[in-house]
């Protein structure tokens, strides 16, 4: 049984929490580290990692460890919204697993975490105990700032862990999904408004298109804005499309596409031919191909 994972942790500026959170996945026997990426415009890391239940739930049990020791949302500031130190824990099927296998290790990390870290704990997309908390951007509403105020209303106590926040590592959300591929899409502008207005229109939310979600974002160390977006499902809304939508709009604000991005791994079926030149993708490298790095996982195993 091979699961993917790839959680979503709060730092992505300091080298030395990040080498400690690496180390952590290492150290697990069966847990195979694919990639980490870390932006320090979002401040986050992201990491994938692929392997049976067990070896996964330990993997992730160390990630808290470190994170929770080391990182405090009190002080951390970033473009991504954030809930807690390690914000989000997804966990996919990809051989021999299936959806219900996801969700039940989801629920027992949940379970082991809360406990072992006094901390609160949500599920979400397929693991939601309630239809209100199957989409991540509502869980996350309102922030690490806005979570105290949040769980006061009994409509948002966690599935598992104490009723209030963590005080520096807040709360995290665990759950069960198909592949996601975080996507970003930079401008040659200095524009917030105009990115903004990109993202609003291509997100499914705003009436836009299918299994995308935006949001526009400075990047103020480079002096350009983003169009950050996960897509959810790649075969029915295909990463060219969204990448022609975006271009359209920039174009129809008299801004260009400077290039765009993949965070982390992707599919191979989900890119289109000659995918670095026509997405105009920056520092693409056949390592972020997921099956690509699940050969080489196996090969060094």
């Amino acid at each position: 049984m091979l699961i993917e994972c790839v959680p979503n942790v709060s730092e992505g500026r300091q080298t030395e929490v990040v080498d400690h959170l690496v180390e952590a996945v290492q150290r697990v026997p069966g847990a195979r580290l694919l990639d980490c990426s870390s932006d320090t415009s979002h401040n986050r890391s992201v990491f994938t990692m692929a392997g049976e239940p067990a070896a996964l739930k330990a993997a992730v049990l160390g990630l808290f460890e470190i994170a929770v020791a080391e990182i405090d949302l009190r002080t951390h500031t970033g473009e991504h919204p954030r809930l807690g130190a390690v914000d989000v824990v997804p966990f996919t099927p990809i051989e021999g697993a299936t959806m219900e296998d996801c969700v039940r290790l989801a629920q027992e990390t949940s379970a082991d975490v809360a406990r072992r870290f006094n901390l609160p704990v949500y599920l979400y997309e397929e693991a939601a105990t309630n239809p209100g908390r199957k989409n991540l951007a509502d869980i996350r509403r309102g922030q690490f700032e806005g979570l105290a105020a949040k769980m006061a209303q009994p409509e948002w106590a966690p599935d598992y862990g104490p009723p209030v926040p963590h005080p520096t590592a807040g709360a995290t959300v665990i759950g069960a999904r198909m592949p996601l591929i975080a996507y970003n899409i930079n401008l040659d502008t200095d524009r917030l408004d105009v990115a903004r207005k990109i993202a609003a229109t291509v997100r499914f939310s705003s009436g836009g298109l299918p299994h995308v979600k935006a949001m526009g974002i400075a990047l103020e160390d480079r002096g350009i804005v983003q169009v950050s977006m996960n897509l959810t499902n790649c075969q029915e809304m295909p990463i060219l499309r969204v990448f022609d939508a975006v271009k359209a709009e920039a174009e129809r604000h008299g801004v260009r596409v400077l290039e765009s991005e993949i965070v982390g791994l992707v599919p191979a079926a989900a890119l289109p031919s000659d995918a670095q030149q026509i997405l105009q993708l920056a520092s693409f490298s056949p390592d972020q191909i997921l099956e690509t790095k699940l050969r080489q996982a196996s090969l060094d195993a």
